[in-house]
């Protein structure tokens, strides 16, 4: 298959659980409709975006409301779902946060766990400790699917390059970043990161975000993506809930890498 469809559902999420679970089931049924096979869903779209809330709305795989509702989806739909990411408990007690991929008949293909924990103090605007709950993973994800193989990583990763390099050197063609930048670094660096990562390595990237719910602490940018290889924006929105859909289309990422051979030419003896 050289091209497919690729939804995004930038949903807005509520402290109710349930609410936000039934609205994603809802949100990836309409982008299936639209004639998605690939769908994904934003960073911690089951809860709000609070450290101190992470442990509270925690699931263990494979129990839980939301991964029982993610592994369905994907089946009833037929489609690749990346589950954007929810908050995950380990036999340890570790939380984590956490992506789980799954295929068309609705098996668990990939699980990605944030590498890169967003510990921030922003003079003025945004501090998050996203370490006073959460463990960090330590691996990256790259998982072939049906529909080609993708990368995904979540929302602080996008600010490390080497990881994105490492996803496109072990095969990916297209990578997926569920997020939840807010309005000091969403309007200055979202956008400009998300082309850097597509332009650097030559794949797709698509940027899943929450839509902005001004009644929540922490206020979601939003502006969810689809980039292809050339640094193109295929498809965005703006911060409000709806689905977006755009093309993924291989041919251009032949293309592009025929014309400028940069994967072929890396010196890693540089470095």
């Amino acid at each position: 298959m050289s091209a497919f469809t690729v939804g995004v559902c930038q949903l807005g999420v509520v402290p109710d659980k349930q609410a936000n679970i039934n609205k994603a089931r809802r949100m990836i049924g309409e982008a299936a409709g639209y004639g998605s096979r690939l769908i994904v869903l934003p960073e911690m779209f089951n809860c709000p975006y609070q450290s101190e809330l992470f442990p509270q709305y925690a699931e263990t795989y494979p129990v839980g409301p939301t991964i029982a509702m993610l592994a369905e989806c994907a089946a009833k739909h037929k489609v690749v779902l990346v589950g954007g990411s929810i908050p995950e408990q380990d036999e340890n007690g570790n939380v984590y946060n956490t992506s789980f991929i799954f295929d068309e008949s609705g098996e668990l293909i990939g699980r990605h766990r944030k590498i890169h924990l967003f510990d921030v103090t922003i003079k003025g605007g945004t501090v998050f400790q996203e370490s006073r709950t959460l463990a960090a993973g330590s691996s990256i994800t790259v998982v072939k699917t049906s529909l080609g193989t993708i990368g995904v990583a979540i929302c602080y990763d996008v600010r490390f390059p080497e990881l994105a390099r490492a996803m496109a050197l072990s095969g990916a063609q297209i990578l997926i970043f569920p997020a939840a930048f807010g309005p000091v670094t969403g309007p200055a660096h979202w956008e400009l990161l998300m082309r850097s990562r597509a332009v650097d390595n030559q794949v797709y990237v698509v940027a899943a975000a929450p839509a902005l719910n001004a009644a929540t602490e922490y206020k979601a940018y939003g502006h969810s993506l689809i980039i292809d290889p050339w640094s193109r924006v295929v498809a965005g929105v703006a911060d409000e809930e709806t689905v977006l859909t755009g093309k993924i289309d291989f041919r251009t990422i032949n293309k592009v890498r025929e014309e400028l051979p940069v994967l072929k030419q890396r010196r890693v003896d540089l470095y």
